[in-house]
């Protein structure tokens, strides 16, 4: 190649070069995004676990949202008190005071305590268990089946099966409400941290078919009911319900369940 022919090659590239350049530079302020100082303020405190707890997608959604006026400054369930506080610096707001929740399986239906109707060989999911007879191998169609999706679900490991129960780890729990969402049977609820008792069972049948199918269920015989000082505790569809507002966490209504089914949480 000649002299010439290089030199015009050099000179066709750098004439495109600066094109291509001048081109980007003028489509990046055109095409410019505005970011929002305080959007952006705000997810630098939040977590960054992504649950979606807050029911935002994700942490960002979560920062654009507040940082907008459409979700309260408190609204990130991991961060807690805490972070609602930081967001709301940011933000200029007072941030309000948080009950800080924790997830409770109301069952203790385990393998000692539960009976079976058959065993079940199969997959290993709770969700599955709406195709095959009776809801599941456990004798009670409102306890744990103890296949662990809660647990397969849970981002931050505080959920666990224990001889054929999930057990929640309140401390690790962050109230995501991801394996309230998952839960076939409906079994988890959030309460709040400082609640004094629950009870620990979801059945809604009659005393005789309970007791036929767990030995800890609630017959709903209304004993915790008559007990309780504060009237705290009520029955309905034959299932004992403490009222969190009223509860003292006094413990007489667990003293005096004959079927155990009130814990202290």
């Amino acid at each position: 190649m000649s002299v010439t022919g290089i030199l015009t090659a050099t000179a066709v590239v750098g004439v495109v070069g600066i094109f291509v350049g001048i081109f980007l530079g003028i489509a990046g302020i055109r095409f410019k995004v505005q970011v929002d100082e305080k959007e952006e303020a705000v997810l630098s405190v939040l977590p960054g676990n992504n649950c979606g707890g807050c029911g935002f997608a994700g942490c960002s959604g979560l920062a654009a949202a507040i940082a907008k006026g459409e979700a309260p400054v408190n609204a990130c369930p991991v961060g807690g008190e805490a972070v609602g506080k930081k967001v709301a610096a940011i933000m200029g707001v007072e941030a309000e005071e948080t009950e800080r929740k924790v997830a409770f399986v109301a069952c203790q239906g385990d393998c000692d305590k539960a009976g079976k109707d058959y065993d079940y060989y199969g997959i290993e999911d709770c969700r599955m268990m709406s195709f095959v007879p009776g809801g599941g191998p456990k004798s009670c169609n409102s306890g744990c089946l103890g296949f662990g999706t809660c647990a397969s679900v849970c981002p931050f490991d505080a959920i666990h099966v224990e001889n054929g129960v999930a057990k929640v780890d309140r401390e690790a729990c962050k109230a995501c409400g991801k394996c309230i969402a998952v839960c076939p049977k409906h079994l988890i609820s959030l309460v709040p941290y400082k609640a004094g008792m629950a009870v620990a069972c979801s059945s809604t049948d009659k005393g005789p078919v309970t007791m036929k199918a767990c030995q800890t269920g609630c017959i709903g015989c209304g004993i915790c009911t008559k007990n309780c000082p504060s009237q705290a505790v009520s029955v309905s569809d034959f299932h004992a319900v403490i009222d969190q507002e009223k509860c003292t966490g006094c413990g007489t209504c667990m003293e005096k369940c004959p079927k155990k089914a009130i814990v202290r949480l």
